[in-house]
């Protein structure tokens, strides 16, 4: 061998040698990085090479695939979309994915390792299977009792069956269709930016990631630390409370909304036609840490929520004077709170003071109907005792048979609800939000089978309309109604 040819070789194997350090570099510390990049398209191909698994309401799907012909075989189809869109999110070959389409995506793709019936083989051969199914907990007809109620309002929706955490009901009004964005080109990109642009915000899940000033309805978080302190013993004992109320180191006085008479009334009369003054006051002489403490015992100022999409935190201040405490017992100052959130609150009441995990996903099969995951019902919270529970179950009830919320009431049912009118904006001049929170016991029953929240952000409603016992209360009555019918009836 000559010295070219030897040279020639060298150089050759120091070629070799590099490609295969930079492949090992490649496939050994830069590949994640590779694949998370947005101008891999082999991810993405890959992602909608076969159907994804469905989302089922009651066993019926409510999503699909459609095949393109194209590239990316496969886009998402969704049947009654704007219905379910608070549920189920989107699946875009552009944008991503939300909610349940996000937070399952592993298991509707089929990526999960969980889905692997022989986890070796896949590994090997790289290797995808079909997609498994997402089982919801929504009760279809919960869930068009409360979209139908909203009937294109801005406002919101949570039903929970108190007694498990279930999620019977999440909906959120305006809303939209998930397919308008789910594939490629011109057509998706338009309603995405038409989507995003809009003031009206319908692709913003109000049930779980939009907070209001939860307004009276914060009574009965206050109502409970009243009655769990030992500070209330008797519910229909005359208080000491003037009408208007001089927050504590101002002089601001609080006054209440209506003709109804407040001064000294007992919590039992102040709960049922819902006077301010007095629970301001309560508030007050309760102070921050007795307030605070109990709203977190109902799952306020908690940033771990999952159901399994996050839920947005509901808040109470831990730094307030006493004036400031007094607003929040009233659901003003800082207070905000989801509508998932207040439906936990009439929940937790409703179930004798057990405040159960709310949750989404019932369980998750794969592709041949195997169930891989199913979810337990789970303590939260002993929100209160059930002494307790009973004596605020007495406050909400007369709340429907005799006080602001008589058009929830059910004739078969007991019925139990809070009504609130939250105001909010610059020195309150903001359209009041209606609220009404509420549960249902079936005749007989110690324990309630729904419980809901409503909010309905009625912005073209004159102002003096404006309440939660008129325009929130027929809301959680149908769905409350939807859930106790028979399906056959």
């Amino acid at each position: 061998m000559n010295r070219c040819v030897r040279h020639a070789a060298a150089f050759c194997a120091l070629l070799l040698a590099a490609l295969l350090l930079n492949a090992g570099r490649v496939q050994l510390v830069r590949a994640s990085a590779f694949d998370a990049s947005p101008a891999n398209r082999r991810t993405l191909v890959a992602l909608y090479a076969q159907p994804r698994g469905d989302i089922l309401v009651a066993g019926v799907p409510v999503t699909g695939s459609r095949a393109t012909g194209g590239q990316l075989r496969y886009v998402r189809t969704y049947a009654e979309g704007p219905l379910y869109a608070p549920v189920t999110g989107f699946a875009s070959q552009t944008y991503g994915a939300t909610l349940l389409e996000g937070t399952e995506d592993g298991l509707l793709d089929g990526s999960d390792p969980a889905l692997h019936e022989t986890p070796l083989w896949s590994e090997i051969t790289g290797a995808r299977p079909r997609g498994g199914a997402v089982f919801t907990t929504v009760d279809p007809a919960a869930q068009r009792a409360a979209y139908d109620g909203l009937a294109g309002r801005r406002g919101a929706v949570a039903a929970l069956d108190p007694v498990t955490g279930r999620i019977l009901a999440l909906v959120s009004s305006p809303s939209y269709d998930p397919a308008l964005v789910a594939g490629t080109g011109r057509a998706a990109t338009e309603a995405w930016t038409r989507l995003t642009a809009d003031g009206e915000q319908p692709m913003l899940d109000r049930a779980i990631r939009q907070t209001y000033p939860p307004g009276s309805t914060f009574k009965v978080v206050t109502a409970a630390a009243a009655l769990e302190s030992g500070m209330v013993t008797d519910l229909r004992a005359r208080t000491d409370s003037p009408d208007p109320y001089r927050l504590p180191g101002t002089t601001v006085d609080l006054a209440n909304e209506g003709d109804e008479e407040c001064r000294d009334a007992s919590v039992y009369d102040a709960f049922r036609v819902s006077c301010n003054t007095v629970f301001a006051k309560l508030g007050a002489d309760l102070g921050p840490s007795g307030v605070l403490t109990q709203a977190e015992r109902f799952g306020f100022n908690d940033t771990r929520l999952r159901i399994p999409p996050s839920v947005a935190k509901s808040n109470v201040d831990t730094l307030m004077g006493r004036d400031q405490v007094a607003l929040s017992s009233i659901g003003q100052f800082d207070t905000t709170a989801t509508p998932l959130q207040m439906a936990m609150v009439a929940a937790a009441v409703g179930n004798g003071g057990r405040l159960m995990t709310p949750y989404l996903v019932d369980r998750v099969t794969n592709h041949s109907g195997v169930t891989v995951a199913t979810t337990r019902p789970r303590l939260l919270h002993q929100a209160v005792s059930a002494r307790t529970a009973a004596r605020l179950q007495e406050l909400m009830e007369a709340v429907v048979t005799r006080g602001t919320g008589t058009n929830a009431a059910l004739p078969d049912a007991v019925v139990g609800g809070k009504t609130g009118t939250a105001q909010h904006g610059l020195a309150n001049t903001g359209t009041p939000y209606a609220w009404f929170i509420s549960y249902a016991k079936p005749a007989g029953s110690t324990r309630a089978s729904v419980a809901v929240a409503v909010v309905v952000e009625d912005a073209d409603a004159v102002r003096a309309d404006i309440s939660g016992g008129g325009n929130a209360a027929p809301i959680a009555r149908a769905v409350m109604r939807a859930v106790l019918t028979p399906p056959d009836n």
